[in-house]
């Protein structure tokens, strides 16, 4: 194909480790790889830590190559245990599949369907392993996984070692479980390169020696570096938890002040890592940025561009107006839509009145917002109140019907950063 997709790899930063990186990158260059990630459906949706692995799979169908994504309703039901230091909890095949519906449109943003000979594909690994027959498996596979080998996984040892944890003969199972899908698609799909995090690097070599053993075959894998941030915090995580790609668990707004408030030290590198952007203007972008971080350029273009993919143009143009409005940026009335007054529903605090009531100074106090008539009057004297983007001007003034937002919400400012919305009963 020409390209040196491993070289390109190092540059965007997503190659921590390849097994035989000469030998990969001639084949790259002589015919169009197949390659795949698998993704175990533990939940509806994929999160942020997902994205690493995703990016690889788009870059590769970029760079002319195919790749395929597994959806492992199989190895998810068993449950993999790299890196962690307890079992897993199991969850059944129905769930699993309801899970797989959440993944698969997320999926769609980064990676292309239909475009010919590179077209990507969803797998589900369930139609081979949950038709795959125990004894041969055992007698098949199995004979080619030494107890050894086994054993001194770390993950296996760490957890042998410790009189506190163990690991269960399912989870045991899982590298061979893994292994077996290489060699699935490796004599199915012509699949040469599995890809994946940094603490997949044991499984995936699993696979290689299976596929070099069972077929005298040659093929390859690649481990994308785990993330941290400055600061030492594993990447994609905040105080709330995992920041995830579906907008009904971390909303849009929140997908996007994720990325805005990377810090200074993260930001080229997660330009690299999580944009498609090329490298000279991701260079100038951190330019810029150095030169001026205080207007956290840089942030703002990482934010749009991910949230643009994940969540489409119109979605992005939301949470960027919700940022300048919540961040001091003048608005009108006719700027609270029926999905912004829900974004900012979400993000400020608020609290309920009787719908008959109309008096602002009464409806400050009655919301909370204000802990006494005095102190809403004291405020709306000095200039301090809007509602709806317009300045309350009297301490006597009364909302109007027209006043009433879409569900019946009513959206004060108070100052110039508190904010606080008002649902009538």
């Amino acid at each position: 194909m020409g390209q040196n997709v491993v070289k390109f790899f190092e540059e965007r930063g997503l190659l921590e480790w390849c097994s035989a990186p000469e030998a990969l990158a001639q084949l790259f260059e002589r015919e169009t790889v197949t390659a795949y990630i698998g993704f175990d459906p533990t939940a509806d949706s994929l999160h942020v830590g997902h994205l690493v692995p995703i990016m690889g799979l788009a870059w590769l169908q970029r760079l002319g190559h195919r790749p395929i994504a597994i959806a492992g309703a199989g190895t998810g039901l068993i449950g993999d245990p790299s890196g962690k230091s307890k079992e897993r909890n199991l969850i059944t095949l129905e769930q699993m599949e309801k899970n797989l519906q959440g993944v698969h449109p997320q999926l769609a943003h980064f990676l292309n369907f239909d475009c010919g000979e590179n077209s990507a594909r969803i797998i589900n690994n369930y139609d081979w392993l949950g038709k795959l027959p125990l004894l041969d498996f055992l007698r098949d596979i199995g004979k080619y996984f030494p107890m050894n080998y086994l054993v001194n996984k770390e993950y296996v040892r760490s957890r042998l070692d410790d009189p506190e944890k163990s690991i269960s003969f399912t989870e045991f199972t899982y590298t061979l479980l893994q292994a077996y899908d290489f060699l699935h698609l490796f004599e199915g799909e012509g699949c040469k390169l599995q890809m994946g995090g940094n603490d997949q690097q044991g499984n995936i070599v699993s696979g290689i020696d299976l596929i070099r053993k069972k077929t005298g075959g040659e093929a390859f894998g690649i481990t994308y570096p785990l993330l941290l941030t400055s600061s030492g915090q594993k990447f994609g995580k905040t105080e709330g938890g995992a920041v995830w790609l579906d907008p009904k668990r971390t909303s849009v707004y929140r997908f996007y002040q994720f990325w805005v408030n990377a810090e200074d030290r993260d930001v080229e590198r997660l330009l690299r890592l999580f944009t498609f952007l090329p490298l000279e203007e991701i260079r100038e972008i951190a330019a810029r940025h150095a030169a001026a971080p205080e207007r956290r350029e840089a942030q703002k273009i990482l934010a749009e561009e991910i949230t643009r993919t994940v969540h489409g143009e119109k979605a992005l143009a939301g949470a960027v107006r919700a940022t300048e409005i919540l961040f001091g940026g003048k608005f009108d009335p006719e700027d609270l839509t029926p999905a912004m007054v829900a974004t900012l529903e979400e993000e400020v605090p608020g609290g309920e009145a009787p719908r008959e009531e109309r008096a602002v100074v009464d409806l400050l106090v009655t919301s909370g917002a204000c802990a006494s008539k005095g102190e809403a009057k004291r405020l709306i004297q000095g200039g301090g109140v809007s509602l709806n983007g317009r300045k309350v001007e009297r301490d006597d003034q009364s909302v109007v019907p027209e006043d009433i937002l879409f569900g019946g919400h009513l959206f004060f400012r108070l100052g110039k950063r508190r904010f606080h919305m008002v649902r009538l009963r």
